[in-house]
């Protein structure tokens, strides 16, 4: 089976990228299941449960956070019902929501799509992601061996590290969180998929999908400022990789960056 991971989803510039591009792309490679990450679909800056239906209605199948996480009070309450979105297996017991889940895909087969967030310059106390991930790889097993790892962690390290130790487990290790498509895309030894990031659903004229200006300023100033979810250059970054369905491991992992139309002026104004 074929499964498309997409990169950090950006405010409404990526919801309109999956909008607009996503099913074509489905339809182009064939694709089996879609996993997105939508920590920053609501203004860049967590999610809401009216955002995440819109990402369901554009295709996704399962929506996966990271350290916005908590940005909009709303999620307490919408995750502990919520049965495709996920956020990090590793936050500490009495955090609600849950860390993986196990969805049938449109070919019949159950994937299981687990959450994690890195411990290294990330600003939550959470609990070793390596430990937690054999702890939820073992129990999912027992149901299905197509498992996919989102790892949301700031240092390149430790997801490198994480897809070594789990090597072969899982079918799939990819990295999320900055933003920044990287090109190390392989399979590894005992055949999972790897990559250190898949990049960003969104305005590419940014900074990492924030307006230049006031970024640019923070820099140069050390003052607070606020910041505005870019417009422009708006493009779909992630993985396609291919997995067979028996054994879980993966065969290939290719990157994708896919352009989507821009936005018309009358959702321009539109911050969220």
């Amino acid at each position: 089976m074929k499964i498309l991971c997409l990169g950090d989803c950006v405010g409404q510039p990526g919801r309109h990228a999956l909008q607009t591009e996503l099913r074509n792309i489905v339809k182009e490679y064939s694709i089996d299941f879609v996993i997105a990450n939508g920590e920053n679909v609501a203004g860049g800056a967590g999610l809401t449960s009216r955002l995440a239906k819109q990402c369901f209605e554009a295709g996704c199948d399962v929506i996966t956070l990271g350290d916005h996480v908590w940005d909009q009070k709303e999620l307490e309450e919408y995750l502990p019902n919520a049965d495709y979105v996920i956020r990090p297996a590793n936050f500490p017991e009495g955090a609600p929501g849950k860390g993986y889940c196990i969805k049938t895909a449109k070919n019949g087969n159950k994937v299981a799509v687990v959450s994690l967030l890195g411990r290294v310059f990330i600003r939550y106390y959470v609990d070793c992601p390596f430990r937690k991930l054999k702890e939820i790889v073992d129990q999912i097993k027992k149901e299905t061996p197509v498992i996919v790892v989102d790892f949301h962690a700031e240092a390149t390290s430790e997801k490198i590290a994480l897809g070594h130790f789990i090597d072969g487990e899982v079918s799939a290790v990819v990295g999320t969180h900055t933003h920044v498509q990287t090109a190390d895309e392989q399979i590894l030894p005992k055949k999972t998929a790897y990559i250190t990031d898949l990049g960003m659903t969104g305005p590419f004229d940014s900074v990492i999908g924030q307006e230049k200006k006031n970024i640019i300023d923070r820099f140069l100033t050390s003052m607070p400022v606020k910041f505005h979810v870019a417009k422009k250059d708006i493009r779909l970054n992630g993985v396609i990789i291919d997995v067979d369905t028996t054994t879980g491991k993966a065969s290939s992992i290719i990157r994708i960056q896919k352009n989507a139309p821009d936005l018309i002026e009358a959702e321009k104004g539109n911050n969220e």
